[in-house]
């Protein structure tokens, strides 16, 4: 990582609880679980500020690119927060940042980005952000 990410940079903090089983036999939470961790990071904010019905919302956001840079491993029991911002808005997709900080820690262990295209759940097509969820994007978008 060339530039480390603070925590000072995310608008949005929410606590991470590390498990057991998020531990590989190296000792240290698994490369594939930050993933989760960020997928979980996104859901909430979409559920909770968004107001996205996960279960009945015609329109969905899939998953179409994901990334990670990692810079300090962490393990079980581990208590992280996950940050969130916005750093592309377009018609049907979104981009997220994502920074993973042990509490108290200033700089992330790890840094994702993840794109979500609006899908219509019943044609399977991109479709336009709904207004809900796009002001919702829009409180956390950075220059």
């Amino acid at each position: 990582m060339e530039k480390f990410v603070e925590r000072d940079e995310f608008g949005i903090l929410y606590p991470v609880t590390t498990r057991w089983m998020d531990n590989d036999i190296y000792g240290h939470v698994n490369n594939v679980t930050y993933y989760s961790y960020f997928d979980t990071t996104i859901n909430r904010y979409l559920i909770e500020v968004g107001g996205l019905d996960i279960n009945n919302a015609p329109v969905v956001g899939y998953v179409v690119s994901s990334s990670c840079q990692f810079s300090k491993p962490v393990a079980y029991p581990d208590a992280l927060e996950a940050g969130l911002r916005v750093v592309r808005i377009g018609n049907s997709s979104v981009t997220y940042e994502l920074g993973l900080f042990r509490n108290g820690d200033v700089e992330a262990v790890a840094v994702g980005q993840v794109v979500h295209v609006f899908v219509d759940r019943g044609q399977d097509c991109a479709v336009a952000i709904p207004q809900s969820i796009r002001e919702a994007l829009e409180r956390i978008l950075v220059s």
